[in-house]
């Protein structure tokens, strides 16, 4: 009888860790096949058959489309420059250039995955209406406050996200990003 109640706890155990560790995977996806650019997080084989199981599983669990490997390349942030997580009470600046690509878009959404309703009804930027310097880089301001120039507006007190979409960049061929090719995500004050 002490045998089958160590197998029962035994397997009762090895199924609670499989779950875990399985939950895990599937809520922590940059695990697997990730590629990291400061605070910038993207997925080049999440939209191709080469997606691993762990993607597949996190995209059908949040029911996101990925972009295709020839349509472009989408990169997340959740924390800024310094790690800190993205906070809706909070101005951040995005400062810099961004890897070659056909357009971008920048978009804000909630810590749920959707689009924030404001009074600004601006839910992101595209690369042909952005206000840039002589160099060609800018400045974003993300901010639920009004801002002089580039203002991403966020309408909440909580988490969020932030979603550059590359569109027709060679990064899905194989091209290398570096840190200086991605815009950093500073910061400036919290209400």
């Amino acid at each position: 009888m002490r045998f089958l109640i160590d197998i029962a706890i035994a397997v009762v155990i090895a199924a609670a860790l499989g779950l875990a560790t399985a939950w895990y995977a599937v809520d922590r996806a940059s695990l697997f096949g990730s590629m990291e650019v400061g605070p910038w997080t993207a997925w080049p084989s999440a939209g191709s058959p080469d997606a691993d199981p762990y993607a597949i599983a996190r995209l059908a669990r949040s029911g996101e489309v990925p972009l295709g490997a020839g349509e472009g390349l989408a990169f997340t942030a959740r924390n800024d420059s310094v790690g800190e997580p993205l906070a809706g009470n909070c101005t951040y600046r995005l400062d810099g250039q961004t890897p070659a690509a056909r357009l971008w878009t920048l978009t804000a959404y909630d810590g749920e995955g959707r689009l924030m309703a404001n009074a600004a009804r601006r839910a992101g930027f595209h690369s042909r209406e952005i206000l840039r310097r002589p160099d060609g880089s800018f400045v974003i301001s993300v901010s639920p406050d009004v801002q002089p120039g580039n203002w991403l507006p966020v309408a909440t007190s909580g988490p969020f996200r932030l979603v550059f979409n590359l569109y027709d960049t060679p990064l899905t061929t194989g091209g290398e990003v570096s840190d200086r090719m991605m815009p950093s995500i500073v910061r400036e004050g919290c209400r």
